[in-house]
């Protein structure tokens, strides 16, 4: 008996402790997902509706403008010779800086693995660095490599080509750079990827006598395709956008030859400070990513179920 009354009242202490505790808990997750919920709303879900509906306007905040002019800022892009050629620039340069970074990625990420058994950690680290180092260091470097009197494809490789200053090479110059800087992104995911593929179906095709091109070929390329289709789809999103390059190497020219849509947004907002404009811009951007990604998302459920 003296067991049970000693006993209940600190069962009773414990009880009342793990609610005190759950409730504190629920409390600040609750906390949590409101903070969470009112930054989305301040700066993300504000920001676009403020955007959206400045489409509609005759915006320039520098003097205080802000008139109701309807559908004309969209018209006015669809005979804007500048929109689509930053149009055509946008899809030539997206289309080959990704499929050079998957291929580049995928090929030195298979090599790493296949063919590298020491200071895996080391190439890793190589390759990922350019990544993470900020692309405005980068394209100033790259810059400076570009220049044709002091430049290191001038001096050391014997390159005569003014790349940046040159209509037909100046895109490709950016392309080069950015494809340098990004790739190793697509190695460590690849990489990744590869790490977690099912041994015994690679021990099975080496039984079966295949090569290693068709075990590449027909085994560990289709279960790379998941990693594959996230590789493009969020190098997509990232290059649709890009301008911090055309800005720092080039500021569009020469001409209007490396124009991209995110720059023509920046221009026309922040040089000709138009927002209404420019706000018109982005919403088919917008409207042109999100085609895209669906797309990409639609091709790849296909193949999957395909393969089912």
């Amino acid at each position: 008996m003296t067991t049970d009354v000693t006993t209940a009242p600190a069962c009773a202490a414990t009880k009342r402790s793990a609610r005190r505790a759950y409730k504190g808990e629920r409390t600040l997750r609750r906390s949590v997902v409101a903070l969470i919920v009112v930054f989305n709303a301040v700066l993300l879900v504000y920001p676009i509706i403020k955007a959206f509906l400045g489409s509609f306007h005759q915006w320039n905040p520098l003097n205080g403008t802000y008139r109701w002019i309807g559908m004309e800022n969209y018209a006015e892009l669809v005979h804007d010779a500048t929109f689509w050629t930053s149009l055509t620039n946008t899809v030539f340069f997206s289309v080959v800086v990704i499929t050079l970074r998957v291929v580049l990625g995928l090929a030195l990420a298979y090599a790493i693995w296949s063919k590298v058994t020491r200071h895996k950690t080391l190439f890793r680290a190589i390759f990922y660095m350019p990544t993470v180092t900020p692309m405005v260091a980068i394209a100033y470097v790259w810059k400076m490599m570009y220049n044709p009197q002091i430049g290191v494809f001038h001096s050391l490789l014997g390159i005569d080509l003014n790349w940046l200053y040159d209509s037909t090479w100046a895109l490709p110059a950016v392309m080069i750079m950015t494809v340098w800087k990004d790739f190793g992104y697509a190695v460590i995911l690849f990489l990744s990827a590869l790490h977690s593929l099912p041994e015994d179906a690679l021990e099975a095709a080496s039984v079966d006598g295949a090569s290693s091109w068709q075990r590449f070929r027909h085994i560990i390329n289709p279960l790379l395709r998941p990693m594959t289709i996230f590789v493009v789809i969020t190098s997509l999103i990232s290059y649709v956008q890009a301008y911090v390059q055309i800005l720092i190497m080039t500021q569009g020219g020469p001409g209007k030859s490396t124009y991209l849509i995110s720059y023509i947004i920046f221009d026309e907002a922040f040089q000709q400070y138009d927002f209404g404009y420019a706000s018109a811009i982005a919403f088919v951007l917008l409207v042109i990513t999100a085609a895209l990604t669906a797309l990409s998302f639609t091709v790849s459920a296909r193949r999957s179920g395909g393969r089912a």
